[in-house]
């Protein structure tokens, strides 16, 4: 029996273990998407479910906020350049940071001026080759925009009646 290949776009973890999964508190998955970072689907009964995807873009928040200084508002706007030009700008900056905080050790402490950031090397970055956060692959591709006009970066919900 072979293993089925599993869709990274379907919607199969609950707010609380979408949670546990990034290691969050269930209220910073509402807060992301109260600021239009996250779209998650939403079932009949209104609960919200999350994809691989979903949880690929947690990290990847996290990592901005956490590890390069960049505050909600600042991610939300690189979400949308990124949809706008398509392409992958948050990869681009991460490689970057991280070819600069290997060429500069003595800067790795220090803010760098392009950003505002604190420049320290991203935890995963000694045993991968600089490509994204700590179990992301890649950054999901779509942004839709919900009715109160914010940009969603993942995609519309289940029931679009139950926003």
């Amino acid at each position: 029996m072979h293993r089925l290949d599993r869709d990274p776009t379907r919607p199969v973890y609950v707010i609380s273990v979408a949670a546990s999964i990034v290691s969050v508190h269930p209220r910073t998955l509402r807060i992301y998407e109260d600021e239009g970072l996250l779209c998650p689907a939403r079932t009949a009964t209104n609960i919200r479910l999350y994809s691989e995807e979903d949880v690929r873009r947690i990290l990847w928040i996290r990592h901005l906020t956490q590890n390069r200084g960049v505050n909600l508002a600042g991610i939300r706007i690189l979400f949308e350049l990124e949809e706008r030009l398509g392409t992958r700008i948050l990869e681009t900056l991460f490689d970057e940071a991280n070819a600069f905080d290997e060429a500069h050790p003595e800067a790795a402490s220090g803010a760098t001026a392009a950003t505002g950031a604190t420049a320290g090397r991203h935890p995963g970055a000694a045993t991968t080759a600089s490509t994204a956060p700590p179990g992301s692959a890649r950054l999901p591709g779509a942004t839709h925009v919900n009715e109160a006009g914010r940009a969603n970066p993942t995609r519309p919900a289940v029931n679009a009646d139950h926003q």
